[in-house]
């Protein structure tokens, strides 16, 4: 009898130890590399995947780099990297190329001044209105007493993304421009840009949610504000369109619909024809699933179950 209870105490005891190595990822033969290039906007949730999915697969090598989504596209089709981060919408003479986008998450682009600005309580009652907009990014005001309708000659200093990006594309799609449209100082990058406008206080910019927010503090970065969207262009940001204190309160209005798309956009992970690589394909999968979970700590919005069930699709 006591053999028995031995033998059943050594099975419990061995199950427990395999449940709990298949856990960690410990016992998986999972290995390889996954090299990831392109858009700034994906890139801190990119890197959050990689930790977490490192913890599952240890023995699988994670490469990130930024660059812009011009870039991760370019890579993408190339061969050049695994998975091309993309922050716009994918092109039909991409998809011709042989381009597999996987929406993986969303987030949005804000305009943002410096927390310096003169102006700034102004420019927060009556936000920014798509027309004027226009007229901003085609060197047609000159002043930030032409943006508040006052007569104010303080000069306003706008700028723009020097390098192919989804964020400068989706930005300029919300007043019906593209990013080649976009006359104004140009500047490499988003956290570039966002550190032009945090040191002119006359500047106005745009950039994507993870780069105008702290992730820690989930408030504007230090030095930057952002500029309310004027979306039912009344002149006068309404209770209902102010919601850009804290990362939570503007994800919370991109999911409910009131902050509109574009600027509002999903993001990217694109791979040249459909991805056969083990480790590729148990990544793309994690970010379709419990990756998701990370995404509001992060400064981004999870995809609905449909569309992630739609994503998944993809992939078998």
């Amino acid at each position: 009898m006591k053999k028995v209870i031995i033998l059943l105490s050594a099975v419990l005891l061995l199950a427990n130890c395999n449940k709990t190595q298949k856990q960690t990822g410990s016992t998986d033969a999972l290995s390889g590399t996954i090299q990831l290039s392109g858009a700034f906007a994906l890139y801190p949730m990119a890197v959050k995947w990689a930790e977490e999915f490192k913890k599952l697969y240890p023995d699988v090598k994670i490469d990130i780099s930024g660059g812009g989504a011009g870039k991760g596209m370019t890579d993408a089709l190339a061969g050049v990297v695994d998975l091309g981060m993309v922050s716009r919408e994918i092109y039909p003479e991409e998809i011709e190329k042989g381009a597999f986008p996987i929406a993986s998450v969303k987030d949005a682009v804000v305009p943002t001044i410096s927390s310096q600005n003169p102006h700034l309580s102004e420019i927060k009652k009556i936000g920014l209105k798509k027309e004027i907009a226009v007229r901003l990014w085609n060197k047609e005001i000159s002043t930030w007493g032409e943006i508040l309708g006052i007569s104010a000659p303080t000069h306003v200093h706008v700028f723009t993304r020097s390098d192919a990006c989804g964020a400068a594309e989706t930005f300029a799609a919300w007043f019906d421009r593209k990013q080649e449209d976009l006359k104004a100082t140009a500047v490499y990058g988003d956290p570039g840009l966002a550190a032009a406008v945090q040191k002119d206080k006359l500047g106005i910019g745009y950039n994507n949610i993870a780069y105008a927010y702290d992730q820690k503090t989930k408030q504007p970065n230090e030095g930057l504000a952002i500029i309310p969207l004027d979306v039912n262009e009344n002149g006068a940001i309404d209770p209902e369109e102010d919601f850009y204190e804290t990362t939570e309160s503007l994800i919370a209005a991109i999911d409910e619909g009131r902050f509109p798309s574009p600027p509002a956009r999903d993001l990217y992970l694109v791979s040249k024809g459909k991805p056969t690589k083990p480790e590729v394909i148990a990544f793309l999968q994690y970010v379709l699933s419990d990756g998701q979970q990370y995404a509001g700590e992060t400064g981004y919005i999870g995809l609905s179950e449909k569309k992630l069930e739609r994503e998944r699709e993809k992939l078998k």
